[in-house]
């Protein structure tokens, strides 16, 4: 996901508060360069990689659209094929049913 700066925490920190996600990493100076209504835009911008379930992605899309500032907010999902399992527990245990 990628969001204008500095939204990214408060967004970030309203994930984690609400267990959607164990972890939220924001990565800052992304220069995004996209089409928007027509016309080619340029922001700077944050990316939030966030760590969750993939039964948590529909409440986590709902929670992005209500919290986010862009009329469509990219959320995107990559599967978990693997990892530490002391990691992947700790994942499952930080965010809710």
């Amino acid at each position: 996901m990628i969001l204008n700066m500095p939204a990214g925490k408060k967004l970030a920190n309203s994930i984690v508060k609400e267990k959607l996600a164990a972890c939220v990493n924001i990565v800052p100076g992304i220069e995004s360069v996209y089409q928007w209504q027509g016309e080619i835009q340029s922001d700077a911008e944050e990316l939030l990689i966030i760590k969750t379930r993939q039964s948590l992605l529909e409440a986590l899309t709902e929670h992005v659209k209500a919290n986010h500032e862009y009329e469509v907010p990219e959320v995107i999902s990559l599967p978990i094929t693997g990892g530490s399992i002391p990691y992947l527990k700790w994942l499952k245990d930080s965010t809710r049913d």
